[in-house]
C-alpha cells in the first residue's frame, strides 16, 4: 500500500499539462515575430544550427523532472508489514442528540453545534482510549463504530446534522441501548456512555435502559445542554411552532437526566458555555481500570520520495546538457 505523508503536494501536478501548453504558446509567438520580422524560410536559413525538435524534448524532459519532483515532495511511503499494536485506556460511545431542539440557540451558535465543538475537542485530549459516536432523535444508530482512529471520529462529527435522523423525537433510552451493544468484546472494567441531550425524553423509560447498560458494565453519564427557562427553534428561518401555531419552546430537563444518570451508575452534568462538561466526566473515567486493547495496523513505512527527487535530478541534467542546437557532427556521412 503507498501513502503520501505529504498528499498535499500533489494539488502541484495540476500544474504538469500547463508547461507544455506554455512552450506551445511561446513557439506560436515566435513564429509569429518572425513572420513579422521577414520570410521564414529565409530567416531559418539564417539560423541552420537552432533545432525546434530538441526544444519540444527539453520540455518533455522538464516537464517530466517537474512532475517526479512534486511526487518526491509528497513523500510516498510504502508499509513495510503488518504488525499488531497494544494501547491502554477506555471505551466511550459518545451518544448525541440531534433532533431540531438543539437547534435552540441558547449556546453559541446553537446546541448542537457546541456540542460538536466540545466533542471535537475532547477527541484531542484522547490518549489510546477508543471512542464511538451514536446519534439519536426518535431513533438512534451508530455513527462511528468504537475506534482509535481519531482523524476518522473527528470527520464522521463534522457530518451530523439534524437531518442525520429522519424520525424526530428524543429516543434516549434507545440511544442508551444501541450505545451499549457498540463496545468491544475486549472491554469489561472501563465502558462509558456519555448521553448529550436537552433532556426532553418523549419516547421511552431512559433510566432503565440506563440500568440495564450498568448490568452490562457501562457506565452512564448525562450532560444536559439548554436553558430552564427556555429557547424557541430557529427552523428555516423561521420559528418552529405546533400545530395550534404557537411557538415551541423547549427546555432543559434536568430530573429526567439526573434520574437516568443515577440509573446508570454515572453523574450528571449542566453544560456551561465555557466548561461544556466533558472534561470533568474524561477525569472520572480516567480512574477506572484502564482495558489493553489489540488492533492489527501498518508500521514502518518505508520512504520513497528520494528515488523520484533523484530521477527529477537526472532528467533536469539531461535537459540543461540537451541545448537547442543541432549536432554538428552526423553519426554516418
Amino acid at each position: 500500500m503507498i501513502i503520501f505523508a505529504a498528499h498535499k503536494f500533489l494539488l502541484l501536478l495540476l500544474l504538469v499539462p500547463l508547461i507544455p501548453i506554455g512552450y506551445a504558446l511561446l513557439r506560436w509567438e515566435r513564429r509569429r515575430r518572425i513572420a513579422r520580422f521577414g520570410d521564414p524560410e529565409l530567416v531559418a536559413a539564417l539560423m541552420p544550427h537552432w533545432s525546434g525538435a530538441k526544444g519540444w524534448v527539453r520540455t518533455v524532459l522538464f516537464t517530466l523532472a517537474f512532475a517526479f519532483f512534486v511526487i518526491g515532495l509528497a513523500r510516498p511511503q510504502i508499509g513495510a508489514k503488518l504488525s499488531q499494536r497494544e494501547t491502554r485506556g477506555a471505551e466511550i460511545m459518545i451518544c448525541l442528540d440531534v433532533s431540531n431542539s438543539m437547534l435552540a440557540q441558547d449556546y453559541s451558535p446553537d446546541r448542537l453545534s457546541r456540542a460538536k465543538l466540545a466533542i471535537s475537542r475532547l477527541v484531542d485530549r484522547l490518549e489510546g482510549d477508543r471512542i464511538g459516536l451514536v446519534v439519536f432523535a426518535g431513533t438512534s444508530f451508530v455513527q462511528l463504530p468504537i475506534t482509535t482512529d481519531y482523524v476518522s471520529a473527528k470527520m464522521f462529527l463534522s457530518s451530523i446534522s439534524t437531518s442525520s435522523i429522519p424520525v424526530q423525537g428524543t429516543a434516549i433510552g434507545d440511544a442508551i441501548r444501541t450505545a451499549s451493544h457498540g463496545f468491544s468484546a475486549q472491554s469489561e472494567k472501563s465502558r462509558a456512555i456519555i448521553v448529550i441531550t436537552d433532556g426532553e425524553n418523549h419516547e421511552d423509560d431512559a433510566a432503565q435502559a440506563a440500568k440495564d447498560a450498568a448490568e452490562l458494565g457501562c457506565k452512564v453519564y448525562t450532560i444536559g445542554v439548554g436553558s430552564l427557562r427556555g429557547e424557541p427553534i430557529p427552523v428555516g428561518g423561521d420559528l418552529l411552532k405546533d400545530s395550534k401555531g404557537n411557538i415551541v419552546v423547549t427546555r432543559l430537563d434536568e430530573e429526567t437526566l439526573r434520574k437516568v444518570a443515577a440509573a446508570g451508575g454515572g453523574a450528571y452534568v449542566h453544560a456551561g458555555s465555557d466548561e461544556f462538561g466533558l472534561n470533568p466526566i474524561i477525569d472520572d473515567i480516567r480512574r477506572m481500570e484502564d482495558e489493553r486493547f489489540s488492533s492489527v495496523v501498518f508500521e514502518e513505512y518505508d520512504e520513497q520520495y528520494m528515488y523520484f527527487l533523484a530521477v527529477a535530478l537526472v532528467l533536469l541534467v539531461l535537459e540543461m546538457l540537451l541545448g537547442e542546437r543541432r549536432a554538428r557532427r552526423k553519426l554516418f556521412d
